[in-house]
């Protein structure tokens, strides 16, 4: 299931032919137990357990810990920040692996590293600024031998190498033994991305690409160990949001929390629009639209039809072939758009739709 957290975070869209680029909805995840609830926000110190605490004092002894005391230690929820980089291009969280500090992007469109990062096994020559992973320096790092994996993306950006396993950490959620794909070769997509140090992937785990034996996902693994089988995702226009691991934050969304089914069957989060609606137009248009939830990107992919609908209602838009796209004046007033989602209607307000300027002089705009 998919619950719509509607929160006053980020929606920020722009629309391309056949797409509508976007930082669309804001969504936690619930599929029955399928994967766990986590939540990255704003970051805070990590606070020490008590319960973690007496129980470790119980089995010390070769005591069994009451159930209760066992329970509250066992409790993984977590928070952590998601924060933009420029034009909210994409969101970056920080994850510590064998106790090193490495920048990631959180893609709910892959299942990789059970998320993958730059390494020392990543050549120098392709290695432009990120901070890399260095298995010797973890006293919990193992090579994972004969594993290899290799993804590429659907911008065609690739990366592949070989498998570690380590204990990983995003805020206070973290498990030991995880999967690490370390990067041995990555695109020029990525190495260009010097801010971006890797992916974690939160699709299914049947997309992972760990051969011969795929491996689970981080969240995968740290289900029965939070309160609640979930993560919610809160993305901002401009400023810092937050994953939710394990719980549903009321101060984050307003009204009730609504749900829509999930088809997994290709690895995505993959669900339905029943229609859309652009501007003040209450009515939406029946148009059945199939997608997938993907924080691993800021575009809205969406058919010709809705695109051409859409920029219609902007005056100045034209289809620029040099641009590859829909281009506009900068200071077009921007319609909003909305789409039914089971019994939600999810509005992207205008005023996210700029992507960015062509150029310097910013008098036209994608």
């Amino acid at each position: 299931m998919i619950y719509i957290v509607d929160g006053g975070s980020a929606i920020h869209a722009f629309v391309y032919k056949k797409t509508l680029l976007s930082h669309w909805i804001l969504l936690g995840i619930k599929n029955n137990r399928q994967h766990p609830a986590f939540t990255l926000s704003v970051p805070k110190t990590k606070i020490r357990s008590g319960p973690a605490t007496v129980e470790k004092t119980f089995l010390k002894y070769g005591k069994q810990p009451p159930a209760n005391v066992k329970a509250a230690a066992a409790n993984n929820d977590g928070t952590v920040a998601a924060v933009p980089t420029q034009f909210d291009s994409q969101y970056l969280t920080p994850v510590i692996i064998g106790g090193q500090e490495l920048t990631l992007d959180f893609d709910t469109g892959s299942s990789d590293l059970s998320r993958w990062v730059f390494s020392t096994e990543t050549p120098s020559n392709q290695v432009m600024g990120q901070a890399i992973y260095d298995p010797a320096k973890s006293n919990t790092s193992e090579r994972f031998e004969g594993a290899t994996w290799s993804i590429t993306y659907g911008d065609q950006s690739s990366s592949s190498g070989v498998v570690y396993t380590d204990t990983v950490s995003v805020g206070p959620t973290n498990f030991a033994n995880q999967a690490i794909e370390l990067a041995q070769r990555v695109s020029t997509q990525f190495q260009q991305n010097s801010e971006n140090d890797g992916l974690l992937g939160l699709a299914f785990d049947t997309l992972n690409t760990v051969r011969p034996t795929a491996q689970k996902t981080f969240f995968t693994n740290v289900i029965p160990s939070l309160s609640d089988p979930l993560f919610t995702v809160d993305l901002k226009k401009g400023a810092p949001g937050s994953y939710d691991f394990g719980f549903i934050d009321g101060a984050k969304h307003t009204g009730v929390v609504s749900y829509t089914d999930v088809d997994n069957s290709r690895g995505f989060w993959e669900f339905t629009s029943s229609g859309f609606a652009i501007g003040d137009d209450d009515t939406s248009a029946s148009s059945s639209i199939s997608g997938i939830a993907d924080t691993g990107t800021t575009l809205l992919y969406l058919p010709d039809d809705v695109v051409n609908a859409y920029y219609s209602a902007v005056d100045g838009a034209t289809d620029d072939a040099q641009q590859g796209g829909f281009t506009y004046p900068c200071a077009a007033n921007l319609p909003d758009i909305k789409f039914d989602i089971g019994a939600y209607t999810a509005v992207v307000p205008g005023s996210y739709v700029n992507y960015a300027p062509i150029d310097e002089t910013e008098r036209i705009c994608f």
